[in-house]
């Protein structure tokens, strides 16, 4: 079971997998940076020096308690959730722009089909006869 266990994960799309994975968790770090750390605040100049991850709305309730519905938070999500988006969009182009580069790179040959025992005895009884009608023209 072991064995069985490291075939499956020494696989190549396994291991793809697991690098893209990791990759991926990094680049999403780095991209919540980019968003939290720059993106936002200059939104929140633009839009007159509001902090937008601190935007929401309070809702009261019967009991007196209001629920805050935290709707900066979300946006910051949203831009996180586009900026990945595009890379990866960007990324799968620049993949398959390789693809069909290497694929317009393969030539296919195509062989001839070879004939069949029977049209290379017919063929060679046709040049044998070719042969002695222009022998007897002679």
């Amino acid at each position: 079971m072991l064995k069985e266990f490291k075939d499956f994960a020494m696989k190549g799309n396994v291991l793809d997998l697991a690098i893209g994975v990791i990759i991926g968790g990094a680049f999403g770090k780095i991209v919540t940076s980019l968003v939290n750390d720059i993106i936002t605040p200059l939104l929140g100049l633009i839009l007159g020096k509001v902090n937008v991850a601190g935007l929401q709305q309070p809702i009261p309730t019967s009991n007196g308690k209001e629920i805050i519905i935290k709707y900066g938070i979300f946006l910051q999500n949203i831009i996180d959730f586009i900026i990945v988006a595009f890379s990866i969009f960007l990324f799968v182009k620049l993949i398959n722009r390789f693809k069909k580069k290497e694929a317009a790179k393969e030539v296919i040959v195509v062989a001839e089909p070879t004939p069949a025992k029977e049209e290379l005895l017919l063929t060679e009884i046709r040049d044998l006869l070719k042969a002695q009608n222009a022998s007897n023209n002679k």
